[in-house]
Parts: C-alpha cells; sequence; structure tokens
C-alpha cells in the first residue's frame, strides 16, 4: 500500500488530518491473518486480500481503538528507534479512505 501525499483520511467527501490523539482500530469487516504460503501478514477484507510488508503489520497490530496514533508511534520508536510520525499518519490515513481503518477521537 502506498502512503498518501497529505496525511489526511477521505471518509466519503469528508476529508480530516489524522491526529495524534485519534485512536485507529481495523473496522469490523477487516481482519489481519497470516498468509502460510508467503510467510507474511495479510490483511483480509471481503472479496480481498492485502499482503502487508512487516513495518504495516506493526502498525496494524496497534490499531486496537486502546492506543492513540501518537502512542503507536512511541512504541515502534521504542522497538525500532526511529518511526516517522508523518509516514505513520499517511499509512493510517490511507487505510482509512480505504475503509479498513476507523478513527474515533481521543
Amino acid at each position: 500500500m502506498d502512503p498518501t501525499q497529505t496525511g489526511t483520511a477521505r471518509t466519503g467527501t469528508v476529508t480530516r488530518a489524522v491526529s495524534g490523539s485519534d485512536r485507529p482500530r481495523l473496522a469490523r469487516h477487516v481482519r489481519m491473518g497470516f498468509c502460510p504460503t508467503r510467510k507474511k501478514p495479510i490483511l483480509l477484507l471481503p472479496e480481498t486480500v492485502v499482503v502487508l510488508n512487516s513495518s504495516g503489520a506493526d502498525i496494524l497490530e496497534l490499531c486496537d481503538g486502546r492506543h492513540t496514533v501518537a502512542e503507536i508511534v512511541a512504541e515502534l520508536g521504542a522497538r525500532y528507534q526511529t518511526v516517522p510520525d508523518d509516514e505513520v499518519r499517511r499509512y493510517l490515513a490511507q487505510l482509512v479512505a480505504r475503509r479498513c481503518v476507523e478513527l474515533s477521537d481521543g
């Protein structure tokens, strides 16, 4: 999945920025899984399978509705030393636009 250019999420006709206080979670119709054939994490949607890279999977594993975006960035930063905040926000914005992730206000 390619990140969006602006770090904003388009939901319907409304576009809004993904903020550090938002609490992302997978949409009800989306599940994470693992493809034993490819040996990679996957995102399962109705009639669609998206193969994730490891950093995308790490972000989505923390999208449980309890962690804020800022907490997700901090957790990933503790694991990997540097995590660009804007890249995480762009990635989440793209998933919100594709209706894979939902945001609740922090």
